[in-house]
């Protein structure tokens, strides 16, 4: 492991070679699969989408949010394909790296804890241009946000986002849902969602990368 004057790249090699869930893991099963780390950043980002883990079709591509959600989310965000996967601009880094597996019933599991005691604290370090910090679900939420919004839960959370959004003005932070289809209904039953959070996030995009 290097120290905290390694370079981002130096960094970045560590992760993708990173094989602790598998081959040494600290909490649990070994990953069920060969690690296949999904992390984009940049050290002039201004913008980082902090979510949970990659699905099944993440770790199939190796590109972030490649599936229906990542429609959604870019819809919210106000930008194209070529924006978003542009590090420079945006990065996004999961709180597992690696798609954690499936439950007996098909759903994902949690995101690997690993990931974040050994990565997050280095990651964010190098990136000084940060901003606009996007947070997306309970595990995401509880590392950047505190304790005790895993006490409240996503929807209190998401319900009180002004208060994130201005508590440093150097760094926005926003908590999002997940985009996935599987909110549709929590969509359709916060109505503000839409009329009142995604104006604000989208003119904050806006101004950070146009």
């Amino acid at each position: 492991m290097r120290d905290k004057s390694e370079t981002l790249d130096a960094l970045l090699c560590d992760i993708r070679a990173c094989r602790v869930c598998l081959d040494n893991p600290r909490y649990g099963d070994p990953l069920p699969h060969e690690p296949r780390p999904v992390v984009q950043i940049s050290k002039t980002a201004r913008i980082c989408i902090a979510s949970q883990a990659p699905g099944t079709r993440v770790h199939r591509s190796g590109r972030p949010f490649d599936d229906p959600s990542g429609v959604r989310l870019r819809g919210w965000l106000g930008i194209d394909e070529v924006t978003f996967y542009d590090p420079s601009k945006v990065a996004i880094i999961p709180m597992g790296f690696c798609f954690p597996g499936l439950r007996s019933n098909g759903s994902d599991l949690p995101p690997r804890r690993e990931c974040a005691e050994l990565w997050r604290t280095k990651l964010f370090a190098r990136l000084p241009n940060l901003q606009l910090l996007l947070v997306i679900g309970a595990y995401a939420q509880r590392w950047h946000l505190g304790a005790s919004v895993g006490r409240q839960g996503v929807n209190d959370t998401v319900a009180q986002w002004r208060s994130y959004y201005h508590a440093d003005p150097a760094l926005r932070m926003i908590p999002l849902p997940h985009p996935s289809w599987h909110n549709n209904r929590w969509l359709m039953s916060h109505p503000w969602f839409e009329t009142e959070l995604l104006p604000v996030l989208r003119t904050d995009v806006r101004k950070l990368l146009f």
